[in-house]
């Protein structure tokens, strides 16, 4: 598919997005470590969010004008989302509802999509806070061209295709090494092309061992049952 490039205001070099991300993730991770070594613990997502704040104001990674990401067009469980209609971009602040108790997995999660789905995979802009108020990461993926949400037979026919197994009645699916969350028709799409565009799921280790959290922080979980 071919889309242009994201306009002015926001560097677009692939090379540039993918050493920002490793940037932020490497302070999340510092900010981590250093809380671990005086309180022996990890759970700090509070601290990371915070201090990522600090980090990306003082880089020049903070965007403060909703105006360079488009129109507002949704909000999700953990998204809210603009359109940039002419460079068919997406944009997402997202509020790292799933990042459980350490940003470390928010990192994490992108970057095995962008592995498993490079068709629409993630980029990363940056910092902001959405209409709530919450800090978000802003990231962003093509405009998928779809006529049709895919429905969940084809969702699972394409990830045992890709070797992920349905676990707990297709409430997740994994391939013991990577577990997929949130593989539903909202979050698949059915492009023009007959492709299927998993736009929106959660991708982690498995040894992170997320499904107890899932069930505790998703609406989808519920829904499914």
């Amino acid at each position: 598919m071919e889309y242009d490039k994201i306009s002015s205001g926001i560097n677009s070099e692939k090379e540039g997005f993918d050493n920002l991300m490793e940037e932020a993730a490497n302070e999340a991770r510092r900010i981590s470590r250093a809380i671990q070594e005086v309180a022996g613990t990890t759970a700090c997502k509070g601290v990371q969010i915070h201090g990522l704040k600090k980090w990306a104001r003082q880089k020049g990674y903070w965007i403060s004008s909703y105006g360079i990401l488009g129109e507002f067009s949704d909000r999700g469980s953990e998204n809210e989302v603009y359109m940039d209609s002419v460079n068919q971009i997406v944009y997402k602040l997202n509020d790292f509802r799933y990042a459980d108790d350490n940003l470390e997995l928010f990192f994490q999660r992108i970057r095995i999509h962008n592995n498993l789905f490079a068709d629409c995979a993630y980029t990363f802009h940056g910092f902001a806070e959405n209409q709530d108020g919450k800090i978000c990461a802003i990231i962003s993926q093509p405009f998928i061209r779809a006529d049709r949400e895919a429905s969940i037979e084809e969702i699972a026919g394409a990830l045992a295709l890709m070797g992920f197994l349905p676990q707990q009645d297709g409430k997740y699916f994994t391939n013991s090494e990577v577990d997929i969350f949130d593989a539903l028709p909202n979050n698949v799409l059915h492009g023009i092309d007959g492709n299927l565009y998993f736009i929106d799921t959660i991708c982690l280790s498995s040894n992170n061992n997320f499904l107890d959290s899932y069930k505790s922080l998703s609406p989808n979980w519920n829904r499914a049952k």
